[in-house]
């Protein structure tokens, strides 16, 4: 059964979301406080994270910032529709999705399932995808530049794997919030660039002037190099 950490400090919310996602087969644990998140997901080591963005204590974009630095563990932002800056800050702290409120529980759980499900190569033939100097292992989930090992979340991972098993291909912001983020209706396509200037400062000699994930104007992304 996985396991979800909840940070939210709004207690008829925090219910609601117990009740809701323990019927839909997740257990869950909580902190009620931004101070609180870190001791409890050192605790619990959940297996995906709900993180209310505004919190006392530590904001949501601290606590995603600090968690980061040792962990690709999925996190899903909470966030009011009037954040939009925040939200923003969010996805750049390593955020890998945000959810407005008010939400439906369907679509909450839709988001986690996506983001739980494992990563698969689309084939097995050929284990290590190249992308330029940069080497992805399929089988281990290992990614390498020269001697360098780079650490991507399992979303970057999706994201670049998606793009490098089809050089060439120019895939839509669109294309890739179904692909990625197993969408299936329209959404913030901001989602995408976000991460792809996240995956560029972990791949890229000069993220400013990329060379493995281009971008086609008027377009999309595709993968170089150029």
């Amino acid at each position: 059964m996985p396991k979800l950490l909840i940070v939210e400090d709004d207690d008829a919310l925090r219910e609601q979301l117990e009740i809701g996602l323990t019927a839909s087969g997740f257990e869950v644990c909580f902190a009620a406080t931004g101070t609180a998140a870190i001791p409890a997901f050192e605790e619990h080591n959940p297996d995906l994270i709900l993180l209310d963005l505004m919190l006392p204590g530590k904001t949501g974009i601290e606590i995603c910032t600090e968690i980061r630095r040792t962990s690709g563990v999925p996190i899903i932002m909470l966030t009011a529709r009037t954040d939009d800056s925040d939200m923003i800050r969010g996805l750049e702290a390593g955020a890998d999705d945000y959810v407005t409120k008010p939400y439906k529980t369907d679509v909450l759980v839709s988001r986690i399932k996506a983001r739980l499900r494992p990563i698969r190569a689309k084939t097995t033939e050929h284990p290590i995808i190249k992308i330029g100097p940069v080497e992805m292992d399929t089988l281990s989930h290992e990614v390498r530049k020269g001697d360098k090992k780079i650490s991507l979340t399992p979303l970057e991972f999706k994201l670049l794997l998606t793009l490098a098993s089809h050089p060439n291909e120019v895939f839509s912001r669109e294309m890739l919030l179904e692909q990625v983020w197993e969408y299936t209706y329209k959404a913030d396509t901001r989602l995408v660039n976000v991460h792809v200037q996240r995956l560029r400062s972990k791949i890229e000699d000069d993220p400013e002037n990329p060379r493995l994930v281009l971008t086609v104007r008027g377009w999309g992304y595709k993968a170089g190099p150029e």
